[in-house]
């Protein structure tokens, strides 16, 4: 009886306390992000304020999303380069539709999800039949895009009124259904604080961790990025599993690309600039949220709202815009000191 506790004692140490090092892994980047809040709303004025929610809000919800496709490469142990362009040319096809063609919102919508399933086809097909590798796959498309999408208007952003290079003039424009995607908010504790792209960016999370998490497709997804090899064994449609993801990857982007068009009214050819970095960025720093070392949707849509309030915080306190691009990269960098260096040394 006193062997057994004796031996009992230190198992139930192990499992029920952590260490200090496990707790700073598990807990650090959350306490980091608690503290970056308390810190802005105390030192930039109006930083607290709905307003600046609103602004946050926003700009984290096209972000997320396209991230939460990164994240569904990177489950597979892919990467996807293209999201940014993919979203860019979503924007730019749905105010052709509408502006130039004088379609509808739904033959709009439907334009885009397609242009994102084909683009996550065309990515996945050349990653796993062509053996190209994940990323110059996806560089060469993020080129090709880039090029595809200013071909119609010669390289000029969409706007009702523009002239096109034939000579005449688009007098097409936004449906008020569309564009309210982009603009409405909903009253949420306050009256119009919450924009419709926040709620698709929740749902679109909820949805991606549910199917990763418990559901049989999302974890043998999980499993052909830990070991490829032993889940083709198992008898895993390995290839089936990591097209998927590129094409789950191509239409979240093509659902950012849509949200942006209507917050923007316009196909604007150089909104898209800085997605990509964003949304990688948000990304990888959900590794280290919770420990979790892993792709995940829940540290995606963390890292994301990371991004925007540090980005919302820089630019209320007058930093200069130069300077972001550093700020961001030193926060990815501690993220994933946090998630690889540390984690790495406890499990030693």
């Amino acid at each position: 009886m006193t062997v057994t506790q004796s031996t009992d004692k230190p198992l139930d140490n192990k499992a029920g306390r952590l260490s200090g090092r496990e707790l700073v892994i598990r807990y650090g980047f959350l306490v980091l992000l608690l503290g970056m809040v308390v810190y802005f709303s105390i030192a930039a004025d109006g930083f607290a304020s709905p307003q600046s929610a609103v602004f946050i809000f926003q700009s984290v919800a096209i972000t997320g999303i396209l991230a939460l496709g990164v994240t569904a490469t990177l489950v597979v142990g892919g990467f996807d380069l293209s999201i940014g362009s993919v979203a860019t040319t979503a924007m730019m096809a749905s105010a052709y539709v509408m502006v130039v063609m004088g379609g509808d919102a739904i033959t709009a919508t439907v334009v885009c999800i397609a242009i994102g399933v084909l683009v996550g086809l065309i990515n996945g097909v050349l990653i796993v039949y062509m053996r190209v590798p994940d990323l110059l796959a996806t560089l060469g498309m993020m080129f090709l895009l880039v090029g595809l999408q200013r071909i119609p208007t010669e390289g000029r952003s969409i706007a009702t009124g523009m002239s096109m290079p034939d000579g005449s003039i688009a007098n097409g424009t936004f449906s008020p259904g569309f564009l309210a995607l982009g603009r409405h908010r909903f009253d949420f504790i306050l009256p119009n604080l919450l924009p419709v792209s926040v709620v698709v960016l929740l749902v679109l999370a909820v949805l991606i961790w549910f199917f990763l998490q418990y559901t049989r497709f999302g974890r043998m997804m999980y499993a052909v990025g830990s070991n490829e090899r032993a889940a083709q064994l198992a008898g895993a449609p390995v290839n089936a599993y990591k097209i998927g993801a590129y094409v789950i990857s191509g239409v979240f982007a093509s659902i950012g690309g849509i949200l942006m068009a209507a917050r923007l009214g316009r196909g604007d050819i150089a909104s898209g600039n800085n997605l990509l970095l964003d949304a990688v960025a948000a990304a990888l720093i959900g590794f280290a949220v919770l420990g979790a070392a892993k792709p995940n949707a829940f540290g995606t849509a963390v890292g994301a709202l990371f991004v925007g309030i540090l980005l919302q915080g820089l630019t209320m306190m007058n930093a200069p815009y130069y300077t972001q691009d550093f700020v961001k990269g030193a926060v990815l960098v501690v993220a994933l000191v946090f998630t690889f260096a540390l984690s790495q040394r406890s499990r030693k």
